[in-house]
């Protein structure tokens, strides 16, 4: 008896990719098996954007790591009102303002803030690898302030992070918005002279950090050499150029 399912010729380059390609074809349709692998990406997609971040256990583990940690939240007040408030999720709750005011010391070269974003899942798996990974690119000397981990967040919220503390730099570690096959990506953004009103275009970005995009080691060697250029030339953004690949160890 023939097969029903005709296979996709392309079907060898689905070994190279989690993109979805090369599906084949029940007569007019999809396979079944196909449609409910669609279902379950779509499932974990929403779950994803949806789950609270375990706040407690990714601070022990922080510090577990060596790390200083402090918290924070936005002026959302739930998960529903941040999905279609966004303006309030890049704006620190004004109690919390108040309390990493006066809890700031010293001028900081580095404020590093890790946000829950539009997925707990990839702040949950990766942010603890990630920063592990970071600490040995981190220039000798540098001043940092606590690790702020942070709900609610958007990428905005580290500038005024950035600002209490009085820091250089910040860096956001950020869930991303899930795809179908990638309900765990990590997004990494770096500000110089962070504070209330900076825009995208002055910021670097780092995206898809997970094993199955971009490597913890690859990420944390980007993430090192965009932090050593900004402290020196004094800016990031569009004027500062991702140019680590030309110094990128063949190790990675």
């Amino acid at each position: 008896m023939n097969d029903i399912v005709t296979a996709s010729p392309w079907g060898a380059w689905r070994s190279a990719t989690p993109a979805r390609l090369a599906l084949g074809r029940a007569g007019a349709g999809m396979p079944t098996d196909e449609v409910l692998r669609f279902g379950w990406a779509h499932a974990m997609a929403r779950d994803a954007i949806h789950a609270a971040l375990d706040v407690p256990a990714l601070e022990s583990a922080l510090r577990d790591g060596g790390w200083a940690v402090a918290e924070a939240r936005s002026r959302a007040p739930d998960r529903t009102a941040y999905l279609r408030r966004p303006d309030l999720g890049r704006q620190l709750d004004a109690s919390d303002a108040e309390r990493l005011h006066a809890a700031a010391g010293p001028p900081a070269d580095l404020c590093i803030v890790v946000g829950d974003g539009l997925s707990s899942l990839a702040v949950a798996r990766h942010a603890v690898p990630l920063l592990a990974a970071l600490r040995p690119h981190l220039p000798a000397g540098l001043a940092l302030t606590p690790v702020v981990v942070a709900t609610q967040a958007r990428v905005a919220l580290a500038d005024e992070i950035g600002e209490a503390f009085g820091a250089r730099l910040s860096v956001m570690l950020i869930g991303e918005r899930p795809g179908l096959s990638s309900p765990d990506s990590l997004g990494i953004y770096i500000t110089h002279a962070p504070r209330r009103g900076r825009h995208d275009a002055e910021r670097n970005c780092i995206s898809n950090v997970r094993p199955e995009g971009l490597a913890y080691a690859t990420a944390a060697f980007k993430l090192g050499w965009l932090l050593r250029e900004a402290l020196r030339r004094g800016l990031t953004g569009v004027a500062l150029k991702d140019d680590s690949e030309l110094h990128l160890p063949s190790s990675l």
